[in-house]
């Protein structure tokens, strides 16, 4: 019971400042009706105590279950093993993961159904699945991981040349929606598992990070080789506003329950089969830890599903009504203004940064600080979401006009910063696109972008969170250097 309680504390006290700055803006710049307010609140709490019970669940189920699956594939001498498991795992975990959840159920509504939530959860999921197995074989074979990053982001490219604008926001949109609250802790805790079990300590410590950052990178490879067969040029999107104001408090809420404990019970069922399987013929548990684990994912199916009907019932909501008001100005200079300190608090609030953040410490021993990586996500994320705001009111500037020279940058550094960095750099840039990225600010450029009447919500407001996913790749690889520059000043 104090361990919830100590999460419930840590998630109110990261998710408080994004709430305080949402009412304030309400009652100031973009007014808003008592009944969205309240229905934010509502949504708010419920993002409180679910992430806070999921986070919980999490630490009792899901790390433990992703450290035996490590050690397993550790110590197999069978390649087929480690790819084909691999694959299955990264494929269930994403299924089930709340935030790419929410981004391919707003992708289904914002189309109109044309492309199915289904379609993109199934898509992403394979693509995750398969860049999970070949991380996992990187380690294993010590391949480097500047080079599997270019590899793989080259074929990213290539695929991106033959398909459409939207879909490709889409895609590197999915990108960082498969690395939330529940992937994370998973992927890391089972990369610590397969790292553990190398000779070289610090080939080991290197190997610690840099599976989650590879591992979303296959979203937009599924989704760019769905585009192949899927086409959507000329496909405009909506939101309409106007139709988010009737209703009663608590009508969205028990509107959301019922499908969304269906879907997540569904979706978590293949991971808790194949803790049964694996506990059959590998694990061989003790009764009373395999009983705790169980706990565990049931706590993470709970706080999962309160979760996931606060972010659909009142939280997204307010995103839009925020982001259409604040666009609405005349003065533009509000609308990124405010998009930069929204981003700013946001990646404050993620948990799975909280995770990242604390790994990274006990792995380095306290070289590396937890405050340091922070204040460099923070300033990251904080221009990340400023320059989606940019893009979504100036005509012609475009997603890839960003991830370009971003990702090209990005993986120019990643020869010459330190792997340590480099592994770190890739995982913060997927763990920095958590609930509140996936839910509100994503939400909030929807709005401004259908405010302006020569904005495609599909084209301009999809995009944000790749942007929010590739700004920390720059940001901590610069700070690798720094760090390897001090060394070397101080011959270390």
């Amino acid at each position: 019971m104090n361990v919830l309680l100590n999460k419930l504390k840590d998630v109110l006290m990261a998710v408080i400042p994004v709430v305080a700055l949402v009412i304030v803006i309400s009652l100031t710049l973009s007014p808003v009706s008592g009944l969205h307010l309240a229905q934010f609140i509502i949504g708010a709490l419920a993002i409180v105590l679910g992430l806070a019970i999921l986070l919980f669940g999490i630490e009792l189920g899901v790390m433990p279950f992703g450290v035996r699956m490590g050690e397993s594939f550790a110590k197999s001498n069978q390649m087929i093993y480690v790819v084909v498991v691999g694959f299955l795992l990264g494929f269930i975990i994403n299924i089930a993961e709340p935030d790419l959840q929410v981004v391919a159920a707003q992708v289904a509504s914002v189309t109109g159904g044309y492309i199915p939530m289904f379609v993109i959860l199934v898509s992403v999921s394979v693509g995750t699945g398969a860049m999970l197995a070949i991380g996992i074989t990187r380690i294993v074979k010590n391949i480097p991981m500047n080079i599997m990053l270019t590899a793989t982001y080259g074929v990213v490219l290539a695929l991106g040349l033959f398909s459409s604008a939207d879909m490709l926001a889409i895609g590197f949109d999915t990108s960082g929606a498969t690395t939330g609250a529940l992937t994370v802790p998973l992927v890391l805790a089972l990369s610590a598992g397969v790292a553990a079990m190398k000779r070289d300590s610090k080939s080991s410590e290197a190997d610690s990070f840099g599976l989650v950052g590879l591992m979303s990178a296959g979203a937009p490879l599924g989704v760019l080789i769905l585009n192949q067969f899927v086409k959507t040029d000329n496909l405009v999107g909506t939101i309409e506003i106007g139709n988010l104001v009737a209703g009663p408090l608590f009508g969205p809420f028990f509107e959301h329950l019922p499908q969304i404990a269906f879907e997540s019970f569904v979706a978590l069922l293949p991971v808790v089969i194949m803790l049964f399987v694996f506990q059959k013929i590998d694990f061989d548990l003790h009764k009373r830890t395999f009983r705790s684990m169980l706990m565990g994912f049931l706590y993470t199916y709970i706080g999962l599903v309160i979760f996931l009907v606060g972010v659909h019932a009142g939280f997204m909501k307010m995103g839009n009504i925020i982001g259409f008001n604040l666009a609405s100005y005349d003065n533009k200079a509000i609308l990124v203004g405010m998009g930069f300190i929204l981003g700013m608090l946001v990646i404050l609030t993620e948990p799975a940064v909280y995770i990242l953040t604390h790994q990274i410490e006990d792995v380095t021993s306290g070289y590396i600080k937890r405050k340091t990586v922070l204040v460099s996500l923070s300033i990251g994320v904080a221009l990340a979401v400023s320059l989606s705001m940019l893009r979504i009111i100036v005509p012609g500037l475009q997603l890839w006009h960003y991830l370009l020279p971003g990702f090209g940058l990005a993986l120019a550094l990643s020869f010459v910063t330190p792997p340590l960095f480099v592994g770190i750099a890739f995982d913060s840039g997927g763990v920095a696109t958590g609930p509140m990225t996936a839910t509100f600010i994503l939400a909030f450029a929807q709005g401004a972008s259908d405010a302006i009447p020569y904005s495609n919500i599909l084209l301009d407001s999809f995009g944000v969170i790749s942007m929010v996913c590739m700004t920390p790749l720059l940001a901590l690889q610069i700070l690798g250097l720094m760090y390897k520059i001090k060394s070397k000043k101080s011959g270390v």
